[in-house]
């Protein structure tokens, strides 16, 4: 099956076919580092993540950039209140995004510009729509002529005249038409600049995404991604002023993610719903968040709440419980064999087949996941209780999740062992007192459970010690003492395995 992608431009599905064969260029609108991120960032971030790891999957060669807006209105205003400059408040911020997005398990791009790094770039830009005729100096201001590109509204669906009529437009008298947008700002006393033709000043949003797109893909490139809300104005501003001076086409699909709503609410502040991703990685598995992400198609609302989330850990412990029986089965030193005939293995058999079908229609996480699990149904008919005792059987396992691994790695899912994801009880837990504030690079307190895992190591071979001896009542006793500190022990003749009660 052909890879198909629904494409904001023109609003329809469409054939993937790269603009040069074999190879994608990808571009995700980043973050305004002013502050940490939340959890509709993570959204628009983990669905992309999939789709890079996707593309390379289908053994495309991608080239992947994610910028960093570094210079704005509300870094500048932040930097003030702080007594600071933009430049620390900058890097605070993409160190904290690092820290955040590397427990998501994202691929890190091939490129990561900042918009204070291009400036002559922009500059440069800017200049060429000036002598096209496309944009216009006042004061030491650049604006985009919007009524002088023709196809303006092409990817949003917006005209201009409803957009006069009904729409909240800045007021500037300096501005030929209300429509018209910022390339370039006068700097005002105390503010960050940069020597330009126009005087001192900074780059205006839409222009830097532009700009550092167009430096590392080329005038037209494949993918544009972003989340729904970029579509208008940013996206749109931005094909805009790109094609406004190329004169090409400016990238070939956009495709844009849905919103995260909180208990059927938009997320916001005012609303008090509003979630940082730090806050939410507190108490929520980084891949049960993954989970949740990938459980809906990326272009769907999602509901984020006490219930879907439960309902993502729930799905991810039953593929590591998969995975536990694999490894289960490895460390029994057994061979990968082949999994059997017969319709009941047919899911598993067949799930590369599946998986991919899924992916190609418009990247279909959720539809994937449908498949996987049906692929562990028939994995676990096979799982024997002594893997060493039943090899043929263990082999068969080893074999079919060999065809599942490099499908789960896909959604960036089960990084970790079995053994190091059952042990982390609702993966961590503040230390009891007043909620933490959290500062990037803060040194917080965490407990991983009632006890630390080496204690309750301690205490299984106690356990083991005292069954050996036939002292069963001293072994029942470490089991139901474990068990009331919260930990349940599991055993089987493989040995005794134990994890945190849910």
């Amino acid at each position: 099956m052909a890879l198909t992608v629904f494409n904001t431009l023109g609003n329809r599905k469409e054939a993937f076919v790269p603009v040069v064969p074999g190879q994608v260029r990808v571009y995700l609108c980043g973050v305004t580092v002013y502050d940490l991120c939340h959890i509709g960032h993570a959204r628009a971030n983990v669905a992309f993540d999939i789709i890079v790891r996707y593309l390379r999957y289908r053994k495309l060669s991608v080239t992947f950039v994610r910028n960093f807006t570094d210079i704005d209105d509300k870094i500048i205003q932040r930097a003030n209140r702080e007594n600071t400059d933009y430049l620390t408040i900058s890097n605070r911020y993409i160190e904290a995004f690092y820290e955040d997005f590397d427990r998501l398990g994202l691929v890190r791009p091939d490129v990561e510009p900042r918009a204070t790094e291009h400036i002559p770039e922009i500059i440069d830009l800017v200049g060429q729509l000036i002598d096209a005729g496309k944009a216009y100096a006042v004061n030491g201001d650049v604006y985009y002529s919007v009524r002088g590109f023709a196809e303006y509204g092409k990817l949003s669906g917006k005209n201009t005249e409803d957009l006069l009529s009904g729409a909240r437009v800045e007021v500037d008298d300096r501005k030929k038409d209300p429509l018209d947008f910022a390339l370039w700002k006068a700097s005002k006393s105390g503010e960050p600049a940069w020597e330009s033709p126009w005087g001192p000043g900074r780059p205006g949003w839409h222009i830097e995404c532009s700009a550092m797109s167009m430096r590392h893909l080329g005038e037209t490139f494949d993918i544009h991604g972003g989340g729904k809300d970029l579509v208008f104005p940013h996206h749109e501003n931005e094909i805009a002023q790109s094609e406004g001076a190329t004169g090409k086409p400016f990238a070939k699909y956009w495709i844009h993610n849905g919103f995260v709503n909180i208990d059927k609410e938009k997320m916001s502040k005012s609303l008090g719903n509003f979630f940082t991703l730090r806050d939410v990685l507190l108490t929520v598995h980084p891949e049960a968040l993954r989970f949740f992400f990938a459980s809906s198609h990326y272009r769907s609302p999602i509901d984020y709440s006490d219930r879907s989330l439960a309902e993502a850990k729930a799905g991810l412990t039953r593929l590591y419980e998969a995975k536990r029986k694999s490894e289960a089965c490895a460390a029994a030193k057994i061979k990968a064999s082949s999994v059997p005939d017969g319709d009941e293995f047919a899911a598993l058999r067949d799930a590369k087949g599946r998986f991919g079908e899924a992916m190609d229609d418009d990247f279909n996480t959720a539809a994937a996941l449908g498949h996987l699990f049906d692929a562990v149904r028939a994995l676990n008919r096979l799982a024997p209780d002594d893997p060493a005792g039943e090899p043929e059987k263990a082999g068969q396992v080893l074999a079919g999740y060999a065809i599942l691994d490099p499908l789960f790695e896909v959604l960036g899912l089960l990084r970790s062992s079995a053994r190091e994801y059952f042990q982390a009880k609702d993966y961590v837990h503040r230390s009891e007192g007043p909620p933490i504030k959290m500062e990037p690079g803060a040194d917080v307190e965490f407990r991983k459970g009632p006890i630390p895992p080496e204690e309750i190591e301690r205490r299984i071979e106690e356990r083991k010690a005292a069954r050996a001896r036939k002292d069963f009542a001293e072994a029942d006793r470490i089991r139901k003492e474990l068990e009331a500190l919260g930990v349940l022990l599991e055993d089987s003749k493989a040995g005794t395995t134990w994890k945190y009660k849910s």
